[in-house]
């Protein structure tokens, strides 16, 4: 049975999809894709707290999605990491 990988926009190490949190751009704006059900281009950061802290520090998701992401989406990653998915 074949497992989707994808990689960690900030330590770039592949991981199976459902371990990680996806960060989903969809027409309404930028949100964390809890279901990974969302359309939209998704950007995908592990659930390790050192990983989040460094999406937040060196704002992977402007990065990657190549444009301004608010300060809420950072927000909103952080407490949904902290629940501990």
């Amino acid at each position: 049975m074949h497992i989707p990988e994808r990689t960690c926009a900030v330590c770039r190490r592949k991981f199976p999809k459902s371990e990680l949190i996806r960060i989903a751009r969809t027409s309404d704006g930028f949100c964390v894709d809890a279901e990974h059900k969302l359309g939209g281009r998704g950007v995908y950061v592990c659930a390790n707290p050192e990983c989040v802290a460094g999406c937040v520090r060196k704002k992977a998701l402007n990065r990657s999605f190549r444009t301004e992401v608010g300060e809420k989406v950072y927000a909103e990653l952080v407490a949904y990491a902290g629940k501990g998915k």
